[in-house]
């Protein structure tokens, strides 16, 4: 007997999850469609345009940021002290200070040293995470004095999207 009571509980809980489930499918309200007109309208409405933005580690949008991280996995390479002097829909300018761990023996007992740079973001393209935006996607960095060892001149970074 005991094994049928059981069964019936289960069979009962189910019959009641189930009409719940349907009941609530039945009871939510019908979205009125959309006239060709509305649709119509929509698709010619022009974008609005938005600012890029530059993505930080965190996947964040950023504008004009006063610091930014270039080695999101340990932070070995970072700019700092940013100021920007220009920030437009094709791309951005700052000076800055490119802080760079040289890593010598090795990174965990490494030297932060510092470098004077340019900073340009150019290349805007849709961001991914928010196709009504866009962002910049790479980031060219100008040492004006010194530089780290093994880097060029100028260096220029994809960014993530």
């Amino acid at each position: 007997m005991r094994k049928l009571t059981v069964r019936a509980a289960v069979t009962f809980c189910a019959a009641v999850s189930l009409a719940t489930v349907m009941g609530t499918a039945d009871a939510a309200p019908v979205a009125s469609p959309r006239s060709a007109h509305t649709i119509a309208q929509e698709s010619t409405r022009p974008a609005v345009p938005t600012q890029p933005v530059i993505v930080d580690c965190f996947g964040r949008p950023q504008v004009e940021p006063g610091a930014f991280v270039l080695a999101c996995g340990d932070g070995n390479s970072r700019l700092t002290s940013l100021r920007w002097s220009r920030w437009d829909a094709g791309s951005a300018v700052a000076t800055g200070v490119n802080v760079v761990n040289d890593c010598k023996p090795y990174c965990a007992a490494g030297t932060f040293r510092k470098y004077p740079v340019t900073v340009r973001l150019d290349r805007p393209q849709t961001w991914k995470k928010d196709p009504q935006a866009a962002q910049y996607t790479r980031l060219r960095l100008v040492y004006t004095d010194s530089r780290p060892a093994g880097y060029g001149q100028s260096v220029a970074y994809p960014l993530w999207n």
